[in-house]
């Protein structure tokens, strides 16, 4: 499935089974979960996304990328 680069905005792929999201214009190789929180934290209007990944309920955040990667 095509979605947009984080890094680039060109068409990347995202792997049929969601494992994994690959940019051939700009080399981004990554895992879906790493793509969600690159793109939660690059771009201000898809933070609440964070959430749904941590089970945050409404009103509390998800944390910072730091404590993502604890």
């Amino acid at each position: 499935m095509k979605i947009k680069c984080p890094k680039c905005k060109e068409d990347a792929e995202l792997a049929p089974d969601f494992s994994y999201v690959e940019c051939k214009k700009c080399g981004l190789d990554m895992s879906y979960g790493e793509y969600v929180r690159y793109v939660a934290h690059s771009e201000a209007q898809y933070s609440d996304i964070l959430g749904d990944y941590t089970g945050a309920t409404e009103g509390e955040t998800a944390g910072t990328l730091d404590e993502w990667e604890d």
